[in-house]
C-alpha cells in the first residue's frame, strides 16, 4: 500500500525595489523568488522588481497556502513588516544559509 505525501506549500514576502512587499505562494519558494528576479510570472514587479525574499511560512498544503496568503494581503504593511522580524521567520535564514 502506498501513501501519498502531500507537497509541502510556502507562503512567502518578497520586497521589491520600491520597498512594496509581494505575497505569494508555491511549492518551492527560492525557485519562485528567482522566476521573479528573472521577469517571470507576477506583474507586480514589472515597474518594480523584486529585491529580496524577507519571509518563508510552512504550510501543510496549498489550500491552508492559499488562506494563508489571502490573510496576509489582508494585513496593513506595518503588520507585514512585523512578520519579518518574527520568530516564524526562521525557515528563511536556514533556506538561505
Amino acid at each position: 500500500m502506498s501513501m501519498s505525501v502531500e507537497p509541502v506549500w510556502y507562503v512567502y514576502l518578497v520586497r521589491a525595489t520600491n520597498q512594496a512587499l509581494y505575497c505569494g505562494i508555491s511549492l518551492d519558494a527560492r525557485r519562485r523568488f528567482a522566476q521573479h528576479c528573472a521577469g517571470k510570472g507576477a506583474r507586480f514587479f514589472s515597474t518594480s522588481p523584486a529585491q529580496a525574499l524577507v519571509y518563508v511560512e510552512v504550510c501543510a498544503d496549498k489550500s491552508t497556502a492559499l488562506r494563508r496568503e489571502r490573510a496576509i494581503k489582508r494585513l496593513p504593511k506595518h503588520a507585514k513588516e512585523a512578520l519579518l522580524s518574527a520568530q516564524t521567520n526562521q525557515l528563511l535564514e536556514e533556506m538561505l544559509k
